[in-house]
């Protein structure tokens, strides 16, 4: 994997992934996720570091991000690398919720239009993935249920 220059480029992406990354970073900088469906597949899958199945659809994607940039606090991007292939980054980031402190990793996979194919992340240490697993079902109240997609 490879390290970036800057944080909208990286060294190794593929150059059918660039735009769609570097709007990744506009939104997330803005705090504004709410058109990350236009860069992701129909049939984008997410998988959260707190459910056992995937969610499936923009729409869902679209959800979870936007509620979770609003839970967060100090949200900010550190390290980022590019697969060998040059279709996924590893975005490694941190940030707080509810007054516990975590450290996270965002690995988006894009197909070959350069659309997010699948989201995926991870927290630790656990009392900050504990904390923020209660804040998003707060927010989401069960907004998400009609999404879950089967298990792969």
């Amino acid at each position: 994997m490879t390290q970036p220059h800057s944080k909208t480029e990286l060294n190794g992406l593929s150059p059918v992934c660039k735009n769609a990354f570097a709007r990744w970073h506009e939104m997330a900088a803005s705090r504004d996720l709410s058109k990350v469906g236009e860069i992701a597949r129909d049939d984008v899958a997410f998988r959260s570091p707190v459910a056992h199945t995937p969610y499936i659809g923009r729409e869902a994607l679209t959800l979870v991000l936007s509620t979770v940039i609003g839970v967060f606090e100090d949200f900010t991007y550190h390290r980022q690398f590019a697969s060998d292939d040059g279709m996924s980054v590893a975005l490694e980031f941190s940030a707080h919720v509810g007054g516990k402190e975590l450290k996270g990793a965002d690995f988006i996979r894009f197909d070959e239009d350069g659309l997010i194919a699948e989201f995926e992340v991870m927290i630790r240490p656990a009392s900050g993935l504990m904390a923020l697993g209660q804040a998003m079902g707060a927010a989401l109240d069960g907004k998400l249920d009609a999404f879950k997609g089967k298990q792969s």
